[in-house]
């Protein structure tokens, strides 16, 4: 009896293994995988190189694939500045209405992309809320180059914040109370440890944040549209030429299958170095 209930739950010696259930496991990893993995595959077998990257060198391609990169590293830079000490915050903090705050924050996760769209019109379009300061302060947003970022921003600041608040909370409260103790100030504890300390989780959650913005698309037509140069990105440039220009639809989804799994990876790489940095401490 003694023997029993010392064992491990599920090593209990004689128990029957069924044969079919690991046959059952690998047949639904493999029909998983070739699901989600062959219309990747696909892009890069549908066309041969020379096509795509002839299609790559048109000038309507390089200028959404410009405007992309531009629209996203000014969306990414806005995230950082203030998702990083809003998340701070959200992490360090107790406070009346945290969790409807916190839900506010996450909102923009789960809302369709249209709909995110029609809410920005709705708070900063022509005639939205916030509509006739913002044409005061002279900022036009809507079919603008602005108005992309402020579209990526809007849909991509919910991952990063969420990511670098998760970060921030699982830093040991005992190093920045040590700061503290020695005479640093809360700002610059904040700088001089938390961010360090919490640096691949924030890692983490910038790549997040990018890859969202970069596959941005419902949002940035609703509110931005789709104008060459101006305010057409990649997604966009994808949806314009699918139908007439395969060729090239393929080229810039291929582009960004490439940036997506560069991507991953590096988040992959951040969480390995950060797993073998505690093992090794």
């Amino acid at each position: 009896m003694s023997g029993v209930a010392g064992a491990r739950p599920g090593a209990v010696r004689g128990a029957p293994r069924p044969a079919w259930f690991p046959a059952v496991l690998g047949v639904a990893l493999a029909l998983a995988l070739t699901f989600l993995t062959l219309p990747i595959v696909a892009i890069f077998l549908d066309s041969s190189p020379a096509r795509l990257i002839d299609a790559l060198g048109e000038p309507a391609a390089l200028d959404a694939l410009w405007l992309s990169l531009r629209a996203t590293a000014m969306s990414l830079g806005l995230i950082l500045l203030v998702g990083t000490p809003a998340a701070y915050l959200l992490a360090t903090r107790s406070f009346c209405g945290k969790s409807l705050v916190i839900t506010l924050v996450e909102l923009p996760l789960v809302l369709p992309p249209a709909v995110a769209g029609i809410a920005l019109l709705a708070a900063v379009g022509p005639s939205g809320i916030l509509g006739g300061a913002v044409e005061a302060a002279g900022v036009e947003l809507a079919l603008e180059t602005a108005g992309v970022v402020v579209a990526l921003t809007f849909v991509a600041s919910p991952f990063y914040v969420r990511q670098a608040t998760a970060a921030f909370a699982s830093v040991d409260r005992t190093l920045l109370d040590a700061s503290r103790t020695l005479g640093a100030s809360e700002a610059r504890s904040f700088l001089r440890v938390m961010i360090p300390c919490a640096m691949p989780g924030l890692t983490a959650g910038t790549a997040l944040a990018l890859g969202r913005a970069l596959g941005e698309f419902g949002a940035t037509l609703m509110f931005a549209g789709s104008f060459q140069g101006i305010t057409q990105t990649v997604p966009l440039a994808i949806y314009d030429r699918f139908s007439t220009d395969f060729d090239s639809a393929l080229a810039l989804s291929a582009v960004l299958v490439a940036v997506s799994a560069a991507i991953l990876l590096s988040v992959k790489l951040v969480q390995r170095s950060e797993a073998l940095g505690g093992a090794a401490g």
